[in-house]
């Protein structure tokens, strides 16, 4: 359980059904099934009629089922004056219920021979079980049950804010780096709330949550109408189906809150922040730059993944061969789309962020105008002959490793049909990579210049300097 660290239909024929449903539920009020191309597997999605949309993807490659309910509120939705409030309400969500104890859910997976987890993200709130195939039916009951509604006491929510305090010591205030550049550089690129804040909270946030405002948040966001279920692996989707209507079926039902702008105006000039890190025994920098819509732009947006591939990823990567192995301006050198490393499972605005460490003594300004100097050269010569398909290559195998379990899948499906209404982009990914041009990549080369960045420099406290 904690902050999360990640990265929508299929072409093909689709029908609906309207109306129906089974006397066990509320009934279904749409469906759609669609298989995938040249693949055994389907996608299958239809609507509770509580407004719960839920995604079926059965694989039977083997015997073990991924189960995610993704729920439409991340830190972008917490309120002002309450930072960490959405990581922090997730971990009441394992706090048991009016059914259930607080070591239930545990028990019951675990004994099942199970996992599972939740994480917290930006746009964003999932819960994951892995389970034996066999365990689907224990998995969607205890699901269900707490979708109906956690256990609030004052107990639990003063327990998990000490639990949450201490997760903040041990990975943000406890080591080197920590919440760098994630935390630490959004504030400086926006200037909103929503966008700008730690989304880990501060002490005093978290000290002061009341037991009031965590049942608000679960009237508010925690509605059927406001999550997708999801489903991959071995399973038999009608079997699936008929089991998701009778422990989902009857969840009441609650509208979807109104999903808020957090669109902000893009950089005008270079915006700038350093702060000392007691613990880091070296300097580091990072520096972000807006991109195009990750979900109303997605040709314009997918350039910008592949600049970041083609800037960082491997050795042979144009940063990491100058910057790193000819020149040794830094020890290592990051480049990736969206502030938490998820590039397809994000709202606008996000970012593409540039992230170094640099050797003691060493300059963050030489080692930018570096970063500026390659851009440049991209935007002016473009990309070397098979350049392009060694990006192509590592961002599509990047996608397929990533997918490649089913709990992953289960909750990427969850997060796309929520975001998209589209979780056949699980196999339209590739394609669409494998699709990016040489024109594209010199385009968003081309479009990253100094007075639309956002920089931050860790100054070393640990005797680097």
């Amino acid at each position: 359980m904690g902050v999360g660290w990640h990265e929508g239909a299929v072409a093909g024929s689709d029908h609906f059904r309207v109306g129906g449903g089974g006397a066990e539920a509320g009934g279904v009020i749409a469906s759609e099934s669609v298989r995938v191309p040249g693949s055994g597997q389907r996608v299958e999605r239809f609507v509770l009629a509580n407004g719960l949309r839920v995604v079926l993807n059965p694989d039977r490659c083997a015997p073990v089922a991924g189960v995610a309910v993704v729920y439409d509120v991340g830190m972008r939705s917490e309120p002002e004056g309450r930072t960490g409030f959405a990581h922090l309400f997730e971990h009441m969500m394992f706090q048991g219920s009016a059914n259930l104890d607080r070591a239930a859910h545990s028990r019951l997976v675990q004994g099942a021979g199970g996992t599972f987890n939740g994480s917290t993200h930006l746009d964003y709130t999932e819960y994951n079980d892995l389970v034996p195939s066999g365990a689907l039916e224990r998995v969607l009951y205890l699901e269900a049950d707490r979708m109906r509604g956690p256990l609030l006491t004052e107990e639990s929510l003063r327990n998990q804010i000490a639990v949450v305090k201490e997760e903040i010591r041990v990975n943000v205030l406890g080591k080197p780096y920590g919440g760098f550049p994630w935390l630490k550089l959004p504030p400086v690129m926006f200037g909103t709330f929503a966008n700008a804040h730690d989304g880990y909270g501060s002490f005093a946030d978290l000290e002061a949550a009341a037991l009031p405002e965590a049942t608000a948040f679960f009237g508010k966001y925690y509605a059927a109408g406001n999550a997708a279920l999801s489903l991959s692996g071995d399973f038999d989707p009608d079997h699936a189906a008929r089991l998701v209507e009778r422990y989902f079926g009857d969840v009441p039902a609650r509208p979807a809150p109104e999903r808020p702008c957090f669109a902000e105006p893009p950089l005008t000039r270079e915006r700038r922040a350093a702060y000392t890190d007691e613990l880091a025994p070296l300097p580091a920098v990072a520096a972000a730059w807006r991109v195009p819509d990750p979900i109303a732009d997605m040709p314009g947006y997918l350039p910008y993944i592949a600049l970041a591939t083609a800037l960082t990823d491997g050795e042979s990567s144009r940063l990491a061969d100058r910057l790193a192995l000819r020149e040794r301006m830094v020890t290592n050198v990051g480049g990736y789309v969206g502030f938490m490393r998820e590039p397809f499972e994000t709202r606008d605005p996000t970012a593409l962020v540039l992230q170094a460490h640099l050797p003691g003594g060493g300059d963050p300004d030489k080692v930018l105008a570096v970063v500026d100097e390659e851009l440049d050269r991209l935007a002016t010569d473009g990309l070397v002959p098979g350049e392009l398909a060694r990006v192509r290559a590592r961002m599509v195998t990047r996608v397929l490793r990533e997918c490649d379990p089913v709990v992953g899948r289960a909750v990427r499906l969850g997060v796309w049909e929520l975001q998209r209404g589209h979780p056949g982009l699980l196999r339209e990914l590739p394609g669409l990579l494998a699709e990016v041009t040489a024109d594209g990549v010199r385009a968003a080369a081309a479009a990253l210049r100094p007075h639309g960045r956002a920089r931050i420099d860790v100054l070393p406290g640990g005797g680097g300097r």
